[in-house]
């Protein structure tokens, strides 16, 4: 039997875990709910113009053709990517000199071997535009929006006929711009670049090089986000479209993982838990702050592309980097890659007059307001661990301070394993240790650094350390 002794240890044991507990649960877990708005980024969606977004569009079309392959007609003749290439350059330029020299504006330029889809030497350039970090410890880190200017008609072999491509993709180049124009006109402490790349109908190949360039430079990339074919296609009699949705796709096991990589993935039951599927989850999360769903929302597909597609987030993913690609709900592809054209009562061609400009400034609100809580943010939590040591069914996760100093504390998320998105948050304070008494073996965790604004990082999935 017990003695007395036994007893009352037993008691005094059970009532330091109970206070422990409460000491440790003194603020709640509760479900995901959207933060408050910054102003300065509010702000910076308001001046996002329909009016604007359809001049770049038409003006890009304009052009005639942007085919990769008519890099070598003239510039002075108005036609054809160069020439394309040049306009995009002086208005990143323009942007520029009304911020006060806030933009830097740079080209990637290189000639491409002939390859699949490329019969000979071809220039491709990328264009885009630099809005540095103002915090020196945080300027490293980068965030990029990209769309691509180079169109095609109905043969991309097809160097010299009409190819207007107003939403494949004026639309996403448009979007590129336009976050540059807004953005341009605040600061934050992290770096954002706006990109407009070539090459891409004949296989990604502006995108490709682009994505090996920062890879080789070592940049701190932690977010891409593609644009393309976001016009919001508005055929006459069309009923199918839906002007509030834009769908965002991302991979859930990344492209670049090795094969100890995907054997841990597999072990864990981490399909859907890549940086990319995280970024998407973000960009979800700041629709819910900044477009009222009732007005405009992002659907999460939990898919890399669609159907026998594919985009410039590939070209990233392949370099590990973290990329999305956003894209119209329903599109028409009678609008695509198709010459202008009418037959039996049918218009075909990529046309300024199926854009919607309102719905794709609201994508351009949806991205801006992306890049700007991310620049505005504490990098992510580094090396953050789920311990295994022991056997049992509280949780207890540990990570290191989020490089950069602007952290003010840490929230862990979890989420039931057939959960699409988080489902709970618990803010730990500025600790990096947390204990929660659930069982791993039940939920997904993830751990987010937080500044005193209310600011949140990108969610870190921890790895197992026994």
């Amino acid at each position: 039997m017990p003695t007395l002794h036994s007893i009352l240890n037993g008691i005094a044991v059970l009532m330091l875990t109970i206070v422990l507990s409460v000491a440790l649960f003194s603020q709640p877990p509760g479900n995901i709910s959207p933060a408050t708005p910054d102003p300065q980024i509010a702000a910076a969606l308001h001046e996002v113009s329909p009016a604007r977004i359809q001049q770049t569009i038409e003006k890009l079309v304009s052009f005639e053709t942007r085919s990769t392959l008519s890099s070598d007609m003239p510039v002075a003749s108005g036609k054809g990517a160069t020439a394309a290439a040049e306009w995009i350059r002086s208005e990143f330029e323009r942007y520029a000199k009304a911020c006060g020299g806030c933009l830097e504006v740079k080209t990637d330029e290189f000639t491409q071997e002939p390859g699949p889809r490329i019969p000979m030497p071809t220039k491709i350039t990328n264009v885009y535009a630099v809005l540095r970090g103002t915090d020196a410890a945080n300027a490293g880190r980068i965030y990029l929006v990209s769309g691509h200017y180079d169109s095609r008609d109905s043969d991309n072999n097809d160097a010299k006929g009409a190819a207007p491509g107003a939403n494949d993709d004026g639309s996403g180049t448009a979007v590129s711009l336009e976050c540059a124009r807004v953005l341009s006109k605040h600061r934050f402490p992290a770096t954002i670049i706006f990109l407009t790349v070539a090459g891409e109908e004949q296989g990604l190949y502006g995108s490709a090089h682009f994505a090996k360039m920062a890879k080789a430079a070592g940049w701190d990339l932690e977010a891409v986000l593609n644009n393309d074919i976001v016009g919001g296609d508005r055929t006459p009699g069309d009923t199918s479209q839906d002007a509030h949705v834009v769908r965002v796709f991302s991979e859930g096991i990344p492209s670049s993982a090795d094969e100890k990589q995907l054997k841990m993935i597999r072990a864990l039951g981490g399909e859907s838990d890549g940086p990319s599927r995280q970024l998407a989850r973000y960009v979800a999360s700041v629709a819910k702050e900044y477009l009222p769903a009732t007005t405009f929302s992002p659907l999460l597909v939990f898919r890399h592309d669609r159907y026998l597609r594919g985009g410039d987030h590939f070209s990233f993913n392949a370099e590990g980097f973290a990329a999305v690609r956003l894209t119209e709900f329903r599109e028409n592809y009678n609008h695509q890659h198709q010459n202008v054209r009418t037959e039996n009562g049918i218009e075909y061609g990529d046309l300024p007059k199926f854009v919607n400009y309102a719905y794709t400034a609201n994508v351009a609100r949806l991205n801006a307001a992306t890049l700007a809580s991310l620049a505005s943010a504490p990098a992510p939590p580094a090396n953050v661990r789920l311990l295994t040591k022991e056997l049992q069914n509280d949780s207890a996760l540990a990570w290191e301070p989020s490089p950069g100093g602007m952290a003010t504390g840490y929230e862990v998320l979890w989420r039931d394993t057939s959960a699409a998105d988080w489902q709970h948050v618990k803010l730990v304070g500025n600790v990096t240790k947390a204990a929660l008494p659930l069982s791993k073996d039940n939920v997904v965790f993830a751990v987010r650094a937080l500044d005193a604004k209310g600011h949140r990082s990108l969610a870190i999935v921890p790895l197992p350390e026994r």
